[in-house]
């Protein structure tokens, strides 16, 4: 069942997904070549809780930390540890969930460390890129499959591909809602768009093959199958009559960079 919100639900989701966005872009400030991504998990957890919200991912199905910290291959669900420390080069999808005054915010953006070659930064671009394609569909009378579409074919088109086992969601009340929000589709299939909808649009795109693996180990983190790149950006955004109204926001993290 896709749950609509009204408008004051809305703005109570909105002040938890700027919270994401100013936790995103506190974690930011540290992200650098030598720490680890446990280190930027417990920068982020306090600030967080600092500010009265309530890291939704630790402990979620048994997910052991506050943020989904995943570099280079890793597309999304990277577990935060003492073990892995980021390097001059790579890139790094930082992903959270917020609950304040009981309603969600969700929201991730990748991050360069250090000088990034320019295939990595293209990669990024693109995948930015596309976020906001698809958010330009988020209007009412569309259907989730014109979101997708937008994503897919920009995406194709500069050579990359999109991950298909993973997919954005309905948000607001909970962290999981209706519908599935898949970044690739058909235009005009899918759920009916309608006021009141607030869904979390989050491409994930690798440079080569679209094919991932999940780890049987922590079953958890997910890789790019032929070890190559990928890069996560999320949004949360309401449906209304006059179209998207993004309630997350990467301003904090952008005008700091």
């Amino acid at each position: 069942m896709i749950l609509l919100k009204t408008k004051e639900e809305v703005e109570l989701i909105r002040a938890s997904a700027q919270l994401v966005g100013k936790a995103l872009a506190e974690v930011g400030k540290h992200v650098c070549p030598g720490v680890t991504t446990a280190f930027l998990d417990k920068i982020g957890e306090q600030f967080i809780r600092d500010n009265g919200g309530i890291p939704l991912c630790k402990g979620y199905e048994g997910f052991p930390s506050a943020f989904c910290i995943s570099v280079n291959d890793v597309v999304v669900h990277g577990i935060p540890s003492e073990k892995v420390f980021l390097n001059e080069g790579d890139n790094v999808s930082v992903d959270c969930v917020i609950e304040l005054n009981g309603y969600v915010g969700d929201s991730a953006y990748t991050f360069t460390v250090g000088e990034v070659s320019a295939e990595m930064q293209r990669l990024l671009k693109v995948t930015k890129e596309s976020l906001y394609l698809g958010l330009d569909r988020c209007k009412e009378g569309n259907r989730v499959g014109d979101i997708g579409n937008a994503v897919q074919q920009h995406c194709e088109k500069n050579g990359y591909s999109v991950v298909r086992e993973l997919c954005g969601h309905g948000v607001g009340f909970k962290m999981h809602e209706s519908p599935n929000v898949p970044n690739y589709g058909v235009p005009g299939t899918g759920a009916l768009l309608k006021e009141g909808m607030v869904i979390a649009v989050e491409p994930m795109i690798c440079m080569g093959s679209k094919n991932v693996k999940f780890s049987q180990e922590d079953g958890w983190t997910c890789r790019t199958k032929d070890g190559k790149p990928a890069a996560h950006f999320e949004h949360t955004v309401a449906i209304t009559k006059n179209g998207p109204d993004i309630l997350s926001t990467f301003e904090f993290i952008e005008n700091k960079q």
